[in-house]
């Protein structure tokens, strides 16, 4: 269970992810699992151009066309190689020198399901290759992760910068609790300044949840402090985050209230979106 495992794709966000996860590595003494997978049919030709050939040609072209997805093949697997020694080379200066390697050829739900009785968390980018086209978007793979990987995910940022102050949206529901009870037994957050902020339309009820939170984190001797707001959930976890200086963003995958729709909806998503900093997930 000391490993992280890290989801790499040589997007703009891979140097950050590698950043992050030496940071994590190195507060749980754990080891990195790198894995970069290869779709089933990365490197193949996208379309037939054979069909309206007369049967000489059509041999000859399928000939070419063979030699030349074997070649995309090939770079395919040497761009994985590259990805993978440059993620080891900045988990090496970070001071992380247990690293395995792992390229892998199939589906990445299926790959990552095969190591989650090994990894004790997962960590990728927001965004994909196409994070500069797409920056309005999340990543392909992301919500596919979310939904299916019983370890925390955490979200990195485009950018790394060491991480001192946390932001825990917190609303009482179960996967806000797993949060909370696997942040207080985490080294982690053992030297972090924590804060968490419940959202409700009465404000008493929201100190009264938030307070539930903080009183387990000082019992585990985190310093933690209480927020509460009103209104939209997105709309004050966003103000906090870029007007108070957070480095890191903490939510359940789940809630009960508005905050249900998380990842699997608007609030999670708009977040992951919007914020700067990276987010941490617990299901």
């Amino acid at each position: 269970m000391d490993k992280i495992l890290t989801l790499l794709d040589g997007s703009a966000y891979s140097k950050s992810v590698c950043h992050h996860t030496a940071w994590i590595a190195q507060k749980l003494n754990a080891s990195v699992e790198a894995m970069h997978v290869l779709g089933r049919n990365e490197g193949a030709a996208s379309t037939d151009l054979s069909g309206a050939l007369s049967l000489g040609a059509r041999t000859a072209l399928l000939e070419q066309l063979s030699a030349l997805d074997a070649q995309r093949a090939k770079l395919a697997q040497a761009k994985g190689h590259a990805i993978l020694e440059d993620a080891q080379a900045i988990l090496a200066q970070d001071g992380i020198p247990n690293v395995n390697l792992r390229l892998r050829k199939g589906d990445l739900l299926e790959e990552m399901r095969a190591l989650e009785g090994e990894i004790r968390a997962i960590t990728i980018g927001k965004r994909g290759e196409g994070a500069d086209f797409a920056s309005g978007h999340l990543g392909s793979n992301l919500e596919r992760i979310v939904r299916s990987a019983k370890v925390p995910v955490f979200v990195a940022s485009r950018e790394f910068r060491p991480i001192s102050k946390v932001l825990v949206a917190y609303d009482g529901s179960a996967s806000a609790k797993v949060a909370i009870d696997r942040m207080s037994s985490s080294p982690v957050f053992a030297d972090l300044d924590v804060c968490i902020l419940s959202v409700a339309q009465n404000q008493t009820q929201a100190q009264t949840v938030a307070d539930e939170a903080v009183s387990k984190l000082q019992i585990a001797k985190i310093a933690a402090t209480s927020r509460v707001a009103t209104g939209e959930p997105e709309d004050a976890l966003h103000n906090l985050v870029s007007q108070e200086g957070f480095d890191l963003l903490v939510m359940g995958a789940y809630g009960h209230s508005r905050i249900r729709t998380l990842i699997i909806g608007s609030t999670t998503t708009t977040m992951i979106q919007s914020v700067k900093i990276p987010v941490l997930l617990y299901r």
